[in-house]
């Protein structure tokens, strides 16, 4: 997991709607598209999971479903990102085999040192700064927080929370090899531009 990870929020979508933000992020260089939705009933979900999915399969962007191992199996979609409320790494890797991502968001040291011992694909350092889009997360990890991470841990880094065009240089050099971001691309006007921006970042 490297490169620019878009977190889709249907609210944050002011000027699109989320499928042309996710399709002009595709067309931009995102590598990897995450689907969140609190609040949508599980049919919607499903069948947004499944429109994104014809979406990113040309371009074999990989769709990863926010909580829902349900969606994520219904839609055939290459994994889940769970939290530490969510089902357990165990049980979701049992579920959705040895093949699928399953991405882990950590916001406590103590979170960290556990997922050492679980064979998650990635863990999401969440977050590292404040951000609207996340009230129900711990204090932010800062760069001092991702440096510490990135020191200790044998999974590949996500960066998530309060990450723009002006702030993240030193969050990839602090050790982050993804950044996610929401409202940095779902609010852009130019969502296609806004990608090409971010993703240069990472060149």
């Amino acid at each position: 997991m490297e490169g620019m990870y878009l977190v889709t929020d249907q609210a944050a979508c002011i000027h699109h709607p989320l499928e042309t933000v996710v399709a002009k992020a595709v067309d931009a260089g995102v590598s990897c598209v995450q689907l969140r939705e609190k609040t949508i009933d599980t049919r919607s979900f499903l069948d947004r999971a499944l429109a994104l999915k014809n979406i990113l399969a040309p371009a074999r962007v990989p769709l990863i479903i926010n909580d829902r191992l349900d969606i994520a199996l219904a839609a055939g979609a290459h994994g889940v990102h769970i939290g530490q409320s969510d089902m357990p790494y165990a049980h979701a890797r049992k579920l959705l085999g040895p093949k699928a991502i399953i991405g882990l968001s950590v916001e406590t040291w103590e979170d960290v040192v556990e997922a050492q011992d679980l064979d998650v694909d990635y863990i999401g350092v969440s977050p590292v700064f404040s951000t609207p889009t996340k009230t129900d997360t711990k204090e932010p990890w800062e760069l001092e927080g991702l440096e510490r991470i990135k020191g200790y841990s044998r999974h590949p880094l996500v960066a998530i929370g309060g990450l723009n065009q002006g702030n993240i240089a030193p969050v990839i050099q602090a050790g982050a090899r993804s950044i996610a971001v929401v409202s940095a691309i779902c609010s852009a006007p130019d969502p296609f531009a806004a990608t090409r921006a971010l993703c240069a970042c990472f060149q």
